[in-house]
């Protein structure tokens, strides 16, 4: 199935950019065009072929403006906010996350429909159902309901997933992909988090027993899912007022993940010690505490504890037999690939075996590219 126009909104990001590059590899005559607030930087590269446009999703009359300009046949909503792990927690974001994530889908599916759009693809989340921390989600499918949860983000995903599937009909039709957590070049937000646990000296340390699994995804899988929608939704349209789970199908322990990520970067904890979940969540409320009288950030609260105690890993079956999705890259390779960092973006930090500054990144990272 040929893709001729397609728009990408938030196409500078990390999912959307992922999303044209593999558009462009498998449609090489599709019209694409991008939509974003910013240029794509370095980090997130384009074909040269790509048309950029600058518009604000939050802002109605410009993507409308957009929209009627290029006349896509698909659009893919990538566009939204992914609130930084010492915010997801709280809820002083809850506004702006819900501006952008629901009122933003909101005026994109409106526009598109508006101008005569045959197909929209919505990047949901896995958090519109797993964001309840106080159930283990154990190899789920899409039969679960959307997340009670008090997690902004969890909240918006849901809210927006629920107005872009209740807009498709015979001639509009929407489906929605619900990502896992996601590792890949230009993630800023997981495995960066994790190799900072290396100079705090957080590694040793395991909260709960360290056997909870967890769905990680490689972007690239999920670029690969967007474009088996456009596909399935401007031909057969089986996927029409659908949500699909998008994972690597390949579950593994949050620890494991981590072990992984540090000894990528020459690190192995020198030691281990299992901390019960219980005292840990003592530990975050204190750690809380005094967040709030300092003013400082923190890594550690109750809700990072919990979300590193979860249990949180889906089905594949349903993007696999509907969309024929499967993974193209492992997650042992997609752990090395997110590790591959550029010398420029990582030419301050250091790689510690032991407690011992060893060998700077770039250096390793030049390693790595033999």
């Amino acid at each position: 199935m040929s893709l001729n126009n397609v728009l990408i909104t938030g196409g500078a990001g990390f999912v959307g950019s992922a999303t044209a590059r593999a558009l462009a590899e498998k449609h090489p005559a599709c019209a694409i065009t991008i939509v974003d607030i910013r240029r794509p930087d370095s980090t997130h590269e384009l074909p040269g072929s790509i048309t950029f446009i600058k518009a604000d999703v939050v802002t109605r009359h410009e993507i409308e403006e957009v929209i009627l300009k290029v006349k896509p046949a698909v659009v893919i909503h990538t566009a939204g906010i992914v609130p930084v792990l010492g915010e997801r927690y709280g809820r002083k974001l809850k506004d702006l996350v819900w501006k952008i994530n629901v009122q933003g889908t909101d005026n994109v599916l409106h526009a598109a429909k508006q101008a005569g759009v045959e197909a929209f693809i919505y990047t949901s989340s896995c958090c519109a159902v797993m964001d309840d921390m106080s159930v283990p989600y154990r190899n789920i499918d899409e039969r679960w309901p959307t997340s009670p949860s008090s997690l902004i983000y969890g909240e918006s995903k849901a809210a927006a997933e629920a107005i872009v599937l209740q807009a498709s009909d015979s001639t509009f039709a929407t489906c929605a992909l619900r990502p896992s957590v996601l590792c890949g070049p230009g993630d800023y937000q997981l495995v960066p988090a994790i190799h900072a646990c290396i100079k705090k000296w957080e590694t040793p340390f395991i909260i709960g027993d360290g056997l909870n699994l967890w769905d990680v995804t490689y972007v690239t899988n999920v670029a690969d899912a967007h474009v088996l929608a456009a596909e399935n939704l401007i031909s057969s349209k089986t996927a029409a007022g659908e949500a699909f789970f998008i994972q690597n199908n390949e579950p593994i322990t949050f620890r494991d993940f981590c072990l992984a990520i540090w000894a990528h970067f020459g690190h192995i904890p020198p030691f281990q010690v299992h901390i019960p979940a219980g005292l840990a969540w003592a530990a975050g409320l204190i750690s809380e505490y005094f967040t709030w009288m300092s003013g400082a950030a923190t890594t550690l609260s109750r809700g990072s504890v919990k979300d590193a105690c979860s249990i949180r890993y889906a089905n594949g079956e349903k993007a696999k037999k509907v969309l024929g999705y499967e993974a193209r890259i492992g997650i042992e390779d997609g752990i090395r690939l997110s590790c591959e960092v550029s010398v420029f973006q990582y030419r301050q930090l250091y790689v510690y075996v032991g407690q011992v500054p060893l060998i700077k990144v770039q250096d390793y990272a030049r390693r790595l590219r033999g």
